[in-house]
C-alpha cells in the first residue's frame, strides 16, 4: 500500500505533462489544415518558388 503514495503523484505528474503539452500544442497552432500542406507537397503550382503573379490586366504595354 505504501507504493501507492509513490504511484498516484507520479500519475498525475505524468497526466498534467501530457496535459501541458497538449496545450502547447493547440497554442502553437500546430493542427491546423494538415490536410493541405500534404496536398500542396504534390501539386504543380508551387516549386522551390511561387509561381509569380500574372501580369496586371489594367496596365498598358
Amino acid at each position: 500500500m505504501e507504493i501507492l503514495v509513490i504511484l498516484i503523484p507520479v500519475s498525475i505528474l505524468l497526466g498534467a505533462g501530457g496535459l501541458a503539452a497538449f496545450l502547447w500544442s493547440l497554442r502553437t497552432r500546430q493542427y491546423d489544415d494538415p490536410k493541405g500542406d500534404a496536398e500542396r507537397i504534390l501539386s504543380d503550382e508551387w516549386d522551390d518558388r511561387p509561381k509569380p503573379p500574372p501580369p496586371d490586366q489594367n496596365s498598358e504595354p
